[in-house]
């Protein structure tokens, strides 16, 4: 757990570093400032043949994908789902916190294969080694009308984003694809025509809902 006490020391020592980033453009894609700012190694990044990659548009089951993946890796084995938080376990392509804070690159980098990876990159900003290297991937879609509404809860709490503003602004925000990570249409659609050029396995969050329900 040495890796989790780590991270959280960093992250309480240097909490007052966060605070509400501006979107950026990259490649006509609105990201959070310190991803465009260090994009070159996230473009760049290279991938094993073993990856696996687990994409989402935010807030559409993405946590939920990633502790299913992980209990099946390690056979239904809970204790080793606890032995790190989702974020050490399967480390987050694109994120860029502020230094000493590692970033996902740096995290994965140094991961032993074989990596489980999470990315809420539209299809056209991956970067191409995953494809080079014919990695597998999860993707998984959910309604608009529920990722629209979680997405703005989230945007509330999370510090680390621009502010939602009022419901009605942000409904139009998310409909013109001017939010983090861009349009969740593009997002889904692009994904959905890639997914029989690739190994894509396109999952629906509603789907999930009905296999695990009681």
């Amino acid at each position: 757990m040495a890796e989790k006490e780590d991270y959280n020391d960093l992250l309480h020592k240097h909490v007052h570093l966060f605070y509400r980033y501006p979107l950026r453009l990259v490649h006509g894609i609105p990201l959070m400032e310190p991803i465009a700012n260090q994009w070159d190694p996230i473009e760049n990044f290279q991938a094993r043949p073993d990856d696996l990659i687990i994409s989402t548009y935010p807030k559409a089951g993405t946590t939920w994908m990633q502790e299913t993946v992980d209990l099946i890796l390690n056979k239904d084995d809970l204790e080793k789902a606890h032995r790190a938080p989702i974020h050490v376990r399967i480390p987050f392509l694109e994120i860029c916190s502020p230094p000493p804070m590692p970033s996902g690159v740096d995290k994965l980098v140094n991961a032993p294969s074989p990596r489980v990876i999470k990315t809420h990159l539209p299809f056209q900003l991956v970067p191409k080694s995953f494809w080079e290297n014919n990695c597998k991937m999860i993707y998984v879609a959910r309604n608009a009308k529920d990722n629209l509404v979680s997405y703005y809860f989230f945007d509330q709490m999370n510090l680390t984003q621009p502010d939602p503003g009022p419901w009605e602004e942000y409904v139009t925000k998310f409909m013109e694809g001017k939010v983090a990570w861009g349009s969740w249409y593009d997002h889904v659609r692009r994904y959905w025509d890639e997914k029989d050029n690739h190994r894509i396995l396109y999952v629906f969050y509603e789907d999930m809902k009905k296999k695990f329900s009681p």
